[in-house]
């Protein structure tokens, strides 16, 4: 898991989600457009909730990783959206494999197809 930060908090959220959630807020800041984003953290309790972060140009999130500590919470299909519109907002794919490194992206989504 990672943590979020912004701006004067944080939010643990799953290390795939996390990276989706930076790739959007990234496009979005290039593009010059916001969008408000909802995904799943992990409240303070150990309990599952929802974050609503607005994002865009004047976003600044960075993240950290947390250790010993499973990559939780996983919504497949909230990173996928974030992937087509992140890809949507450029005219090329960026070489992603060199951001992030220490998270594995989703093996069940094909890159290409966008």
């Amino acid at each position: 898991m990672r943590r979020i930060h912004y701006a004067g908090g944080s939010v643990i959220t799953g290390d795939r989600t996390c990276k989706a959630v930076l790739r959007y807020a990234r496009a979005l800041g290039d593009a010059g457009k916001s969008d408000v984003v909802t995904f799943p953290i992990v409240e303070s309790g150990g309990g599952l909730a929802f974050a609503h972060f607005l994002i865009g140009p004047a976003s600044q999130l960075f993240s950290v990783p947390l250790e010993n500590t499973p990559d939780d919470p996983v919504d497949i299909a909230l990173i996928k959206e974030l992937e087509q519109k992140t890809a949507a907002l450029q005219p090329a794919r960026p070489l992603w494999a060199e951001e992030m490194s220490d998270v594995p992206d989703i093996p069940e989504f094909d890159y290409d197809d966008l």
